[in-house]
């Protein structure tokens, strides 16, 4: 005679979790009261109650003092929102699985899409998930009645129709159901939802009964859990029973029965199942039998069953600075250093993982006295990337990653958890760009090596290669679209004391350092700078050398078209004396553009010379006599601002120096030609 106990029995990670959530407030000296059963058992119930917390079923029912903890099976998002606008304290135990479906439902798009739920409606997991959808929902709870919905949804409308499951749905119901929905409806979106330990359970139990002549069942009758338990062991059993307690054990059954298999529900505490296995350990004579004599040994047998460089799916439920832990469907911890999460030693853990993630896993190392299991995420990315990327050698196919790192004589791309070294000489498009610049950046890159020799494996790559292809493709679509007059926009790659080069995109142009500016500067670096994007169009082309002018200057910054606009004849304005001359003295009045006080313009007087008057830097006001568009002319008088009867002195000497004013103005014509003979 043997008995077989399911490894996977008792609490599972959601209910272990509120359980402890209400036992530390109760430690804390807090007044907890829970949103029904905190768990399908009424003996943890009573136990919990007589310490001090009650289930309440409406939220009227709880006392200001209280804290109320919200179960694992969650609730809709209405009872959040009424607790806060109460003001009352509450914590949130819902379990991190069930809260992924929350999300999925509260992300269901209410114009175009529907929510299909795998599940029983009037159970409180269902009905948490229902109150977080905003959109229409259905659900079912088998193939029967799948058939009557689908045909429903199908008739009415052609919305997304997203689908998800209860935590604890029948595994092989869900995939039957899963089949007929993707043969139905086309435009589906399948989450599965099922939880990983409900899942693995469940397969264990379906083998235990197909090998037992007698399957005991343990957990509450009101566990939705239980119940799918009992179902399944009874489909391959049929002499399988549902248990609470111990008490409820036909001993004549146990001793009738010659391979007995047990199992139990998500909400068994592992002393009842301690209390069932022991009961029949002492019915049963020691030598008719093959069982382990207490729950702890069997524990620790299966905790065994965890092999070093063995692979395992686990579940993500908290997410550390340091690690992250993980459920891989036993009662042992699972964590992930942080240093095995991700080869990207940037990556923080929140965005590689999220709480409800399945990854798969390899098993670092045991500790069976300490109950835990270190894993690394990153080196089965790894052995997966890989084997991809020893494929893509041949093919030369192009890969976009992130820069990780600058290191002695290039850089890390992390590629699928591969770290690819791209040589300096193969990183950039010129050798004399910067290697830090590239960290943190997404490029494009090609395998150029991938080699193994024994357990030491290495992969380069080359991101020039790739921008070197790009660049004449760019090149060869420029000349075939470049015309005179064509605006683009471009990168200032180097300045010098002339001009400004600038990549358009594979093909390089200049601007002149006179097209940089309508007023006169020193040095390119006065308007751009290396980096700068900037808007240019073609001013022309030479053909033969591929050589391309370009120009920058804004035609609506252009200071004479700004005097034309803004300051017609006759406007009176302020200028800025910028220089002397025997016949008179030249003011700024906006950038780029001086005019003419000639001698005679000054004084309501006769002066000797505008010195006597003048200096430069002197703001003075001025009227705008004159101006000759043609010849970038304009005439200022200050005399013309004086009153009438000030102005009469000098009117006979104004038409006796009208001579010397002509001879003037053909002095400063000559003066400008030559500044304009410098400047070309």
């Amino acid at each position: 005679m043997s008995i077989t106990k399911a490894e996977y029995a008792g609490f599972c990670y959601g209910v272990n979790r509120a359980i402890d959530i209400v036992n530390g407030l109760l430690s804390d000296g807090e007044k907890v009261c829970t949103l029904g059963p905190i768990i399908h058992n009424m003996e943890v119930v009573r136990e919990l109650q007589e310490r001090g917390c009650r289930p309440v079923d409406i939220i009227d029912e709880v006392q200001p003092d209280e804290i109320v903890v919200i179960r694992s099976h969650g609730v809709p998002k209405s009872v959040v929102e009424e607790l806060q606008k109460k003001g009352l304290r509450y914590r949130d135990a819902t379990c991190p699985f069930v809260k992924k479906i929350h999300r999925i439902a509260g992300e269901t798009n209410p114009k175009n899409e529907l929510l299909l739920i795998a599940g029983n409606e009037r159970h409180p997991e269902v009905q948490g998930i229902i109150g977080n959808c905003p959109a229409e929902y259905h659900t079912f709870v088998d193939n029967e009645h799948l058939d009557t919905l689908l045909n429903e949804i199908l008739q009415k409308n052609n919305k997304l129709v997203k689908v998800v499951a209860q935590t604890t749905f029948d595994e092989k119901l869900w995939k039957k159901s899963v089949k007929k929905i993707k043969k139905v409806c086309t435009n589906s979106k399948i989450f599965d939802t099922i939880c990983n330990a409900t899942s693995v359970r469940q397969s264990e139990a379906d083998v235990i009964a197909a090998q037992s002549d007698f399957m005991v069942v343990i957990g509450d009758r009101h566990s939705s859990n239980t119940a799918k338990l009992f179902d399944i062991c009874k489909r391959r059993c049929d002499n399988t029973v549902l248990i609470e307690t111990a008490a409820e054990l036909d001993m004549r059954q146990v001793r009738d029965a010659r391979r007995i298999g047990v199992t139990a529900g998500a909400s068994t505490p592992a002393k009842i199942i301690k209390e069932v296995l022991d009961t029949m350990s002492e019915e049963i004579k020691s030598g008719e039998t093959n069982f382990e004599e207490s729950f702890e040994e069997m524990l620790e047998e299966s905790l065994k069953n965890l092999n070093t460089n063995e692979r395992v799916m686990g579940t993500v439920i908290s997410i550390a600075p340091n690690e992250v832990q993980v459920d891989v469907g036993r009662k042992q911890t699972g964590f992930i250093p942080v240093s095995e999460l991700s080869n990207d030693p940037n990556a923080k853990p929140e965005d590689v993982v999220k709480v409800g993630d399945v990854i798969e896993l390899l098993i670092m190392k045991t500790n069976d006295q300490e109950g835990t299991i270190m894993l690394s995420k990153k080196r089965v990315d790894a052995q997966k990337g890989w084997e991809e990327l020893q494929e893509k050698v041949d093919s030369q196919e192009i890969l976009s990653s992130k820069v990780t790192e600058a290191v002695k004589g290039g850089v890390i791309v992390l590629y699928n958890g591969i770290r690819v070294f791209i040589p300096a000489s193969q990183a950039t498009a010129t050798r004399d760009e910067s290697l830090e610049d590239l960290v943190g950046q997404e490029v494009n890159f090609r395998l150029i090596e991938v080699s193994q020799r024994g357990r030491y494996k290495r992969a380069i790559g080359s991101i020039r290669s790739v921008l070197k292809e790009q660049r004449a493709a760019q090149r060869e679509e420029f000349w075939k679209n470049c015309e005179i007059g064509k605006r683009y926009q471009g990168v200032v790659k180097s300045l010098t004391s002339y001009g400004a080069f600038v990549d358009l995109g594979g093909v390089f142009g200049m601007i002149h350092i006179s097209e940089l500016s309508w007023t006169h500067i020193k040095h390119p670096s006065e308007v751009v700078n290396v980096g700068d994007t900037v808007d240019v169009y073609v001013k022309d082309i030479n053909e033969e050398t591929k050589k391309i002018s370009l120009g920058f200057k804004n035609a609506d910054d252009n200071p004479w078209e700004i005097l034309k606009r803004d300051y017609p004849e006759g406007t009176v304005t302020k200028a800025t004396i910028v220089g002397l001359t025997t016949f008179g003295a030249f003011a700024n009045i906006i950038p780029g553009i001086d005019g003419l006080i000639h001698i005679s313009q000054i004084a309501n007087k006769r002066i000797d010379k505008p010195s006597d008057v003048l200096s430069v830097g002197q703001e003075v006001d001025v009227k705008i006599t004159g101006i000759d568009f043609d010849k970038k002319r304009v005439s200022l008088s200050m005399r013309a601002l004086l009153p009438e009867d000030e102005q009469a002195p000098v009117r006979a000497a104004v038409k006796a120096e009208e001579a010397a004013e002509a001879e003037a103005e053909d002095t400063v014509e000559a003066a400008e030609a030559g500044e304009a003979a410098d400047a070309e």
